[in-house]
């Protein structure tokens, strides 16, 4: 389910059908009945269904559409409804009852624990704002019961399930949260005759999202207690003194606590025990209920406690914070031990559990050092196993002669599991427990806590071998790994969860938190994930593959494909041509490379798609084999434990596309000079290479006797270009795993979420610049005034501020005082105790003339940009890490490119990196930097977008090489005008060299001798300034420009004018200097490396381009000093960290000096397409976002420029000051009325079509027809009254509205000139980042909120619109929604029926602020429709009137041949990556006219046959029943 727009969030999970027992004592009388809540669902768009799908679609199957959510009308029927209206429900506050807790008790025993904890009522309750206004405002902790506890803690839990914000109501009664956490910690730990182990597991869901969500300070105050150096009080005494002897600085702390604890009283110091012992008492209890699970018996309950469990041990495990004291209380506790020992670990049941032992097992011995934080080398690692090992020869060398041998062994020999094997299962339990008491890892013998069945023989051996094990690296095995998934890991559930994961289960999946133990820990986790998410993108690409295939066996066992794919294709032959050898050291061949051989007996359009295969593009080769049974089975929805059965999948291999043979066996290069070879037949022939390490894999396996995988292929697929870069980013990641990670030391902590969050700021940078060089940031003085209101701003003496113009260079005092005062330099003693004054100075400097030409005046900035802006201009010219927070609309790209602007006018030497998410905002992004004063030269954009780029120019690698190239030449043409007009013979302009030489020789000698007459101290009192013109020896040269040459009224504006001439001309020679190098480097890659590494001081890119190239870039020597990335928070973590590092460090440190990240993360996320994920492993939390978590300063900028004030109310509540730019106040376009509207922007009320709201064809499919005929009628009637189609976009938030709304539009409007397509019609995910004028928005859902529920996804789908919103949606449904609230509540003001105008005709000439006289208000869908059909008849007659007036007489026109494309319609183009909608013809259904019609008239009667009445259809299906 996808992010992007996708039929996902708002999915939910299948919840039980059951019966309501209780309540009903406290609840309004029932109205109705209910049962198990399955809605019978009737075809939702009555009998015509066919002509909303595309042809060759298969019918929907109603009966299979799941609908596991209670409908509007049960929830109204529901007693939980009644109940909370009664006593909570936000619309009904005036009229609610006194609280009573036996509500609370009856609904926890009847509606939360009674039904088992069923999802459907949890949701019910949440919905409700139960929590808010009922549960927590009504809490006290003396008076508590468990189930107000637990009613709180379940709907807690829901909130972080359904991924809406958990703590806010707490954070309205805080005093109350310790007697809360308090109270959750001892039902935690309560015996099991007080609670059920159902409960404690909530409980233990309920710890894991506390300890994962430290940045809120009221949790993390209760949460630090359980995990500081107190709990070691739980230690072994001897394993205690061991730990604190090896840390001075811990003992002395221990030794102040237990001064402290001594002076407290007697109910404090059981209150503090009980915290400091509470997560080893967990542990206990934990191993009660793990051997409550025997061989025979196996709880269900039982065991998702103790995954449940693992999983909040991983999370405590995987931060510093709570591990640095807690590692040590499970390495006493011998968890891994115990656990691994338990009967579940050999049941089937316990396949889960098993996975989360071996990550807390990995997470215990993870390299990193507990006490400083600091990451451990493989070397480090190493020295601590020889130690453990020594300690345990030492300990057996005296006392055990039996075990000698052990004691005197070399360390190499013994490490292995196997040896420990031999010599520690043989001892007897008495042995073992002494050497174990030597080693601190068991109590005293003879004391109270040593027991035989505690501490058992198995127990004690397997203690000491799996402490003394040399354990696995982690990176051989990541450098032996496969990284293209086989059929065994791609259908493997545990692994690679389903489509409809709704977070009730646990998952053995890495998490991406607030913080990461090392920059290694970082990139294992990222790696495991990224490489999972693509794998569940390869499974649905084959199931697809293989639907579209319909393969079947024949009677002689052949395979026969009955259908076609468009990505793949049956294979002729396979052949592996070259098996290198392995390199040393290595296990593996060095290189595979295999011949793959196909048929191309398709399209022209799809035979180019294969032929167009490039370089390291990944393929995949298929083994499918059905079983006699597959020949009519449906591939869709089968589970994926069983689909390689049923399917006949056999086995499923990647590769990586080298090139396309010609006919003589040679690979075709791909940027080759000879051109394309032709081919006589439609075989191909790929080149492709194989895995190294899976092929070794599968060959050990074929000498063992299994089938040869490489000689059973008979399907080759291809993938979609932009979804198959995952091998590129995995050996990305891979490779810098492998390689030490120099992060800049300034950003080091702060990736990993330590420290200072504001170390980084531009403020607290060791090298903060106090004077900047605003460059052309500031229109004039006034504007910069403006620009810093909390300094005072100070000229140079006797200088009007009034008449200075910049440029301006500002110089900030309270920066210049700091540096005195970090370096020690005081004026007067105590200075460093007096507050520096905000003072800046400003000092305008003139730019030097470039040249006498009109062409060589700079470009200027023309943007005002606010206070805001300008402070997140200046932090990104300053050195450090920069985070812009950009609402909608507030020139997120203006401060962006004046950032780029000013880096490169201020540091000419560095080099700057942009890396956006995608193509479309690095266009925007470079169109602007075009404009600026920014030479051509120096700009490169690397990837595939620079196609859709709007200019003429190309800023590609080859384009930028033919630029320089054809400027060369350009620029030699002007070096041989010069040589004429100096009179000089020869050919000096034939290359940079001959033109240098010309240069030193003849142009600069000349300029010399020049100045040495006319130039020196206080000539300008000797010469008269007409000397100047005169002597000047380019006279000749400079013929073509403007005249006169030389102006002024003195020998300084004379001598001006020469220097500008003499730049202009050695700015030519400095050119061709630099341009030298493409002379002799003779091939064109050779040429575009050169550009890239040297020429280029701007260069763009996207984060999958960095992470594709990143390899090719090092090798090249790429360095850059500076990054701005723009949409930060829609980009992936590892896509955000990987631009880091695309250079080699100098010295071991890494150059990059800025970081400037600009993005939004009250908007959408990166698109996570797997819903497990998203929602248990958090993937799809940006980089940008966790910064924002950790309290990094951000500017947010405070001002929009795009909407309406009053549409901008819609959203701007979700910042903290977001106002309006001047011309959303002042401009024309947002002074008047949307003609044909009362009202800019309008939440419109859509009820049930013949009794159908939301439908779901396929499960999260979603569709609402009325909504979508609705909303199409709309459109129809803003075209009618002269809207354009360019400026009207459709959005809803799922794919199946729109789909239905593509369909309707086609069948409505597009063949239709008067109407036509709309500019766009798209989900509000893929519309991120886009804007029009006008957005129609259908909120598609009936039954349940969904993934709107994410206040993102509201953001921006209110920030779309310029001038006028109209929102289409059940509105009793989202009223109630507590997150959504602040915008419902501001739409509900006005009527909820649309208000109409349709004598207004575009564009309006009422103004904004008058209310429409006379509006028609349409009621429903059905009534919209009706007056669409009408209105537009009126039309057709009035065309028809018009059309008969101006109608010329026969004869009258000659004919003109016309010549060009006509134009496209602007809803004709699509830009969406979707088929094109297939259009149908309609029948006019209008009575036809009985008389002839005239020849005047016939013109107007096409356009009256192009139009269907939707309501005929509708009134007909009506009377018929």
């Amino acid at each position: 389910m996808s992010q992007g727009g996708g039929d996902g969030g708002g999915g939910r999970g299948r919840g039980r059908g059951f019966g309501h027992k209780g309540a009903d004592s406290w609840a309004m009388p029932r109205r109705g009945g209910r049962g198990g809540f399955k809605a019978a669902l009737s075809n939702p768009h009555g009998a015509d269904l066919t002509k909303y799908m595309k042809r060759g679609a298969p019918k929907p199957d109603f009966k299979r559409s799941r609908a596991p959510e209670p409908t509007v009308d049960q929830i109204q029927a529901d007693n939980l409804t009644a109940l909370a209206k009664t006593y909570w429900a936000p619309h009904t506050s005036k009229n609610h009852v006194d609280y009573n807790p036996d509500v609370v008790e009856e609904i926890y025993k009847n509606d939360i624990k009674g039904p088992g904890f069923a999802i459907k009522r949890i949701m019910m309750l949440e919905f409700s704002q139960f929590l808010e206004n009922y549960l927590w405002p009504n809490f006290k902790a003396e008076t508590s019961t468990l189930a107000h506890i637990m009613s709180i803690i379940v709907i807690v839990n829901e909130k972080f399930r359904e991924r809406v914000p958990a703590w806010t109501a707490f954070q309205y009664r805080p005093d109350e949260f310790s007697g809360f956490f308090h109270a959750v910690l001892k039902w935690t730990v309560a015996p099991p005759d007080q609670i059920s182990i159902l409960e404690q597991t909530k409980l233990l869901i309920f710890l894991d999202h506390c300890f994962t969500s430290m940045e809120v300070d009221l949790v993390r105050v209760q949460v630090q207690r359980l995990v500081s150096l107190p709990m070691w009080i739980c230690l072994l005494d001897s394993r205690r003194e061991a730990e604190l002897k090896a840390i001075p600085k811990w003992k002395k702390y221990w030794k102040l606590l237990q001064k402290k604890d001594s002076k407290e009283d007697d109910e404090t110091k059981d209150k503090l025990q009980f915290e400091r012992r509470f997560l080893r008492n967990l542990i206990n209890k934990y191993y009660t209920i793990l051997y409550a699970i025997q061989e025979k018996e196996c709880p269900e309950e039982n065991v998702e406690y103790v995954e449940r469990f693992l999983i909040l041990i991983i999370d405590l495990e995987a931060l510093l914070p709570t591990r640095r004291f807690f590692n040590t209380v499970l390495d006493d506790s011998h968890l891994v031990v115990r656990s691994s020992l338990a009967p579940l670990t050999r049941r089937p049941e316990g396949r889960l559990f098993a996975q989360l032992l071996e990550q807390v097992r990995f997470y215990t011995r993870f390299e990193i050092n507990d006490q400083t934080g600091e990451s451990l080398s493989e070397k480090d690692m190493m020295s601590l196993h020889y130690q453990r090992i020594g300690d345990l020869q030492r300990a057996v060398f005296v006392k055990y002669p039996e075990l000698r041998k052990l004691s005197l062994a070399t360390i190499a020999s013994i490490e292995d599991r196997d040896q420990l094997v031999k010599y520690f299962q043989r001892l007897g339990r008495d042995t073992l427990y002494d050497i174990c008491e030597y080693l601190h890892l068991v109590p005293p013998k003879g004391s109270a806590e040593d027991s035989e069945n505690e501490y058992s023989q198995e127990f004690l051996a397997e203690l000491v071998i799996s402490r003394h094990e040399k354990r696995d690296s982690q990176l051989q095995e990541l450098n032996e790994m496969p990284l293209y998934p086989t059929e065994e890991f791609i259908w493997d559930e545990g692994l690679v969860p389903g489509e409809y994961y709704q977070g009730e289960n646990p998952l053995a999946l890495p998490k991406l938190n607030l913080q990461f133990l090392t920059l290694h820990d970082y990139l294992l986790r990222n790696f495991k994930l990224f490489q999972l998410e693509s794998t569940y993108e390869i499974r649905q690409d084959i199931e697809d593959v293989v639907s579209r295939l319909r393969p079947w066996r024949a009677e002689d066992d052949s395979i026969i494909f009955n259908g076609w794919a468009r990505m793949a294709l049956p294979l002729q032959a396979f052949t592996i041509v070259e098996v290198a050898k392995p390199n040393i050291g290595e296990r593996q061949p060095s290189r595979v490379r295999a011949d793959v051989s196909v048929h191309l007996s398709v399209r022209d359009q799809i035979k180019c798609e294969w032929e167009n295969l490039r370089r390291h593009d990944v393929c995949f080769l298929l083994t499918i084999r059905p079983p006699q049974t597959a020949t009519d089975i449906n591939y869709f929805d089968i589970p994926a434990s069983e689909y390689l059965e049923t399917t006949g999948v056999m086995y499923v291999r990647g590769c990586e596309i080298e090139g396309m043979l010609d006919e003589n066996g040679r690979v075709i290069e791909e940027f080759g000079s000879e051109p394309k070879p032709k081919f006589s037949s439609g075989d191909r022939t790929f080149r492709v290479r194989l895995d190294c390490n899976q092929y070794r894999e599968d060959m050990d396996q074929t000498s063992q006797g299994a089938e040869d995988v490489y000689a059973s292929f008979n399907v080759l697929m291809r993938r979609k270009p932009k979804e198959n870069n995952f091998k590129a980013v995995l050996e990305t990641i891979r490779e810098l795993m492998n390689t030490t990670c120099v992060v800049p030391d300034w950003l080091h902590d702060i990736i990993l979420g330590y420290g200072d969050p504001a170390s980084a700021h531009y403020s607290n940078m060791p090298n903060n610049i106090p004077t900047l060089n605003f460059n052309d940031t500031f229109i004039d003085f006034q504007h910069l005034r403006e620009s810093f209101p909390n300094y005072e701003v100070r000229v140079e003496e006797g200088v009007e501020p009034e008449k200075i113009l910049p440029p301006f260079k500002v110089t900030f005092l309270d920066v210049v005082e700091k540096k005195k005062l970090e370096s020690g330099k005081r004026d007067e003693p105590g200075d460093d105790k007096v507050s520096v004054p905000r003072v800046l100075t400003v000092k305008p400097f003139t730019q030097q003339n470039r040249g006498p030409y009109p062409k060589n005046v700079p470009k200027k900035n023309a943007v005002r940009f606010t206070p805001t802006q300008v402070e997140a201009i200046r932090a990104g010219t300053n050195p450090g890490l920069t985070m812009v927070v950009g609402p909608p609309g507030t020139g997120k790209t203006d401060v962006a490119v004046q950032i780029i602007s000013n880096l490169y006018h201020n540091f000419p030497e560095q080099r700057t990196l942009i890396v956006t998410h995608s193509n479309q905002a690095l266009n925007q992004l470079f169109e602007k930097i075009i404009a600026l004063d920014v030479d051509e030269r120096h700009l490169l954009r690397l990837g595939h977008g620079e196609e859709a780029l709007e200019t003429e120019k190309d800023f590609s690698r080859y384009g930028r090489v033919n630029y320089v190239l054809a400027k060369r030449l350009e620029l030699l043409e002007e070096v041989s005008r010069l040589q004429k007009s100096l009179g000089v013979s020869g050919d000096v302009a034939y290359t940079c060299e001959t033109a240098r030489y010309f240069y030193l020789y003849q142009v600069l000698s000349r300029w010399e001798e020049y100045l040495s007459k006319v130039s020196g101290p206080n000539f300008y009192e000797k010469i008269e300034k007409e000397k100047l013109d005169d002597l000047f020896p380019f006279h000749v040269f400079f013929s073509n420009a403007p005249k006169p040459l030389f102006h002024g009224s003195s020998y300084k504006d004379y001598f001006e004018c020469a220097m500008c001439c003499w730049r202009y001309i050695s700015d030519i020679f400095t050119q061709l200097d630099e341009f030298w190098a493409f002379e002799l480097l003779r091939s064109g890659l050779d040429r575009t490396r050169y550009l890239c590494v040297k020429e280029a001081k701007i260069i763009a890119m996207t984060c999958t381009h960095a992470a594709l190239k990143r390899q090719e870039l090092v090798q090249l020597g790429f360095k850059y000093d500076n990054i701005l990335m723009e949409e930060s928070a829609q980009i992936l973590e590892i896509e955000t960290f990987i631009p880091l590092l695309l250079q080699t460090p100098q010295d071991g440190m890494n150059r990059l000096k800025r970081w400037i990240m600009i993005g939004d993360h009250h908007q959408l996320p990166p698109v996570v397409k797997n819903m497990a994920f998203e929602k248990f492993s958090n993937m799809e939390q940006s980089l940008f976002t966790r910064f924002v978590r950790l309290g990094i300063p951000t500017i947010e900028l405070d001002a929009q420029g795009r909407s309406r004030p009053s549409i901008c109310s819609l959203y701007n509540w979700r910042y903290r000051a977001l106002g309006n730019l001047p011309h959303v106040l002042n401009h024309p376009d947002y002074k008047v009325a949307n003609s044909g509207f009362s009202f800019d922007y309008q939440l419109i009320n859509v009820p049930d079509f013949n009794g159908i709201g939301e439908s779901q064809p396929s499960p999260f499919f979603y569709q609402n027809l009325a909504e979508a005929e609705y909303v199409v009628a709309v459109y129809m009637y803003m075209r009618l009254i002269g809207f354009p189609a360019h400026k009207i976009s459709i959005l809803t938030t799922y794919n199946g509205q729109k789909a239905l709304i593509r369909d309707v539009c086609a069948a409505r409007c597009a063949s239709n000139p008067i109407i036509g397509m709309p500019h766009k019609i798209a989900t509000v995910d893929k519309y991120q980042g886009q804007q029009n004028d006008y957005i129609l928005l259908s909120l598609v859902r009936t039954y349940n909120v969904g993934h709107l529920r994410d206040v993102r996804r509201l953001v921006v789908a209110m920030s779309r619109a310029r001038l006028g919103l109209y929102v289409f949606a059940r509105v009793s449904l989202f009223k109630n929604c507590f997150e959504l609230q602040p915008a419902f509540n501001i739409l509900m003001k006005r009527p909820l029926q649309l208000h109409l105008c349709p004598n207004e005709l575009f564009p309006s000439k009422r103004m904004a602020n008058v209310t429409a006289p006379n509006p028609v208000i349409v009621y429903d869908m059905p009534m919209m429709s009706k007056f669409v059909v009408d209105f537009y008849q009126d039309k057709v007659k009035q065309l028809k009137m018009i059309q008969a007036r101006m109608a010329p007489k026969p004869g009258e026109i000659k004919p003109v041949l016309k010549t060009g494309a006509t134009r496209q319609h602007p809803g004709d183009d699509d830009s969406d990556d979707e088929d094109k909608v297939v259009l149908k013809e309609i029948e006019n259904e209008l009575e036809k006219e009985d008389k002839m019609v005239s020849a005047e008239n016939k013109a107007a009667a096409a356009l009256e046959k192009v139009f269907v009445e939707p309501e005929e259809g509708m009134e007909t299906e009506e009377k018929d029943e």
